[in-house]
């Protein structure tokens, strides 16, 4: 604003006064001459500043038009790819904003009065840190490496979809700050791996190196710590923390070699940082490995004389009416506890009213309290949710009496039917349907007694991941858009089958969609007699 006011301060006095009279000191007009040069190269400064936001905005706008091209063709199948998905948050939370910031440096009402409008529907920071840990969730489930994430190379996908230098730099930057350093280190040293080969880039390599060589130190790699961060002091040899975290890296090795009587530092490994060079740590779920190991295929226990025992057949429900003409095709899945799927338990049709009364009221899913009975949300169930009653739609009425006519159960005791939306990196963890002895007042809100039994639909085919498995006994089953699997959570005694703890497998590439129904107790008395033992 200052040089403005120099130029308009000059123009005012060549117009209105004797400022370039013939009796100016010559002197004095010599400094004129340097002003005006000043004057021009301010301009130029302006100029090119101008030219250079705009050539900002006209480059984000011609990479958006390309990519909402292709992201608006096919939305749920754009989105099925779990980059894109993180990328979209990051844009929406992070980019935006940015290039709002280069807009307002020069009015803009229009774009300015959009950004409001819209604004309250963008995601936020949360959002964006979500949809990291889900990639880093699916890179742990699935035993993807970083560069198969930062390259797009998973399986099933529809479009390219790579991450930056400065992708997988946020990436990394967002597991340090929640210090989770076993995942900071794969991204840091993906973001590192692709700058060293070339790739453009905005984050500096110090950067880089300043969180890598920390979160190696905080894994116990202190030779390969000490070797990064002396890389960093060669870039920057100024910087506030290398110089020390250098000498206290080397004088703690020296510390350990000593205590281990060896006196040659054993050099730092050249190999590369991959998904198993450190251990990943352990956590709340006793079941993780098996139960990320069926996710991958690995651990199912399906032997050939099991198999023997599955059997296929037309099922009438006890010769129900509405069966007879056309019963359901009813196939087995696992013995024992016996898991049936139905074909043809929903026609497209119906998933789509279904879909289309639930989208509206999608909420993040929520978990019941065992000790209070209340609906919480929860980090291990990651989807988003909604209740419909019978009475809202023929469809859904339609849909719980068939659930009724196949399993010979009543469902005016059950719970509304909940449809589940699983996205990028969607799971839940190992859990029970069954409330235990430990949770007494899980369902007594309701009444109706404890889950007997669960009816799950589903809405749609996954490209990858998103199996329902069960740890105990090592199943697996996929999903497969139409088709309904049912089994019983408790035994006729009322006790309850602890083998079916099961699991929604995260989603790696696609978009899940399920309906659940839980059929409680009450109402089952002459439809399910008790048994004698606990495992009638």
């Amino acid at each position: 604003m200052g040089k403005y006011l120099i130029w308009f301060h000059l123009q005012f006095h060549i117009q209105h006064g004797p400022f370039f009279s013939f009796h100016f000191p010559l002197g004095q007009m010599t400094d004129l001459i340097y002003t005006e040069k000043e004057l021009v190269q301010s301009l130029k400064e302006y100029i090119q500043a101008e030219e250079s936001k705009l050539a900002a905005v006209k480059s984000w706008a011609n990479k958006l038009d390309v990519l909402t091209l292709a992201s608006t063709s096919d939305p749920e199948v754009y989105l099925a790819h779990p980059v894109n998905a993180y990328k979209l948050m990051k844009r929406l939370n992070t980019e935006w904003s940015e290039l709002e910031s280069l807009v307002l440096q020069d009015p803009s009402d229009g774009f300015i009065s959009n950004m409001t409008v819209h604004r309250q529907y963008f995601p936020d920071e949360e959002d964006e840190k979500g949809a990291a840990k889900a990639l880093m969730r699916l890179q742990d489930t699935y035993k993807l490496d970083s560069e198969s994430f930062s390259k797009g190379k998973l399986p099933g996908v529809h479009h390219n979809a790579i991450l930056t230098v400065d992708d997988c730099y946020d990436m990394g930057k967002t597991a340090y700050n929640e210090a989770d350093y076993y995942h900071a280190v794969l991204w840091m040293q993906q973001s590192l791996r692709q700058m060293d080969a070339g790739e453009e880039h905005v984050v500096s390599k110090a950067d880089v190196l300043d969180y890598l060589s920390y979160s190696v130190y905080q894994m116990g790699d202190l030779p390969r710590a000490i070797e990064l961060t002396r890389r960093l002091v060669a870039i920057d040899s100024s910087h506030q923390r290398a110089g020390g975290n250098l000498r206290y890296f080397e004088k703690l090795l020296s510390k350990q070699l000593k205590e281990l009587n060896q006196e040659v530092q054993e050099p730092a490994t050249e190999e590369p940082i991959q998904l198993g060079t450190y251990k990943r740590p352990k956590d709340y779920l006793p079941e993780r490995e098996i139960y990320e190991g069926l996710c991958r295929g690995e651990g199912v226990k399906m032997t050939s004389a099991r198999r023997s025992r599955l059997y296929c057949r037309y099922h009438d429900g006890n010769r129900n009416p509405r069966l007879l003409l056309q019963p359901m095709k009813e196939e087995d899945e696992w013995d024992s506890p016996h898991i049936v799927r139905y074909l043809n338990a929903l026609s497209d049709s119906e998933i789509e009213k279904i879909k289309e009364l639930a989208k509206p009221r999608l909420a993040r899913a929520t978990v019941r309290d065992p000790k209070t009975g209340v609906l919480t949300t929860a980090n291990y169930r990651v989807s988003k949710s909604a209740w419909l009653e019978g009475e809202e739609d023929p469809v859904i009425e339609r849909v719980n009496q068939r659930i009724e006519d196949i399993t010979g159960l009543t469902t005016q005791t059950a719970e509304l039917l909940q449809i589940a939306n699983y996205g990028v990196g969607g799971q839940y963890e190992p859990h029970f349907d069954f409330s235990r002895k430990d949770e007494p007042d899980a369902f007594k809100t309701l009444g109706t007694g404890n889950r007997v039994a669960t009816f799950l639909n589903y809405m749609s085919d996954v490209e990858a991941g998103g199996a329902t498995v069960f740890p105990d006994f090592g199943a697996a089953i996929y999903p497969k858009k139409g088709t309904a699997v049912f089994w019983y959570n408790l035994f006729r005694s009322g006790e309850g089958d602890y083998r079916t703890r099961h699991a929604a497998c995260p989603v790696l590439v696609g978009c899940k969609w399920v309906s659940n129904k839980w059929i409680h107790e009450r109402g089952q008395e002459f439809r399910r007699p008790c048994g004698l033992t606990e495992v009638d």
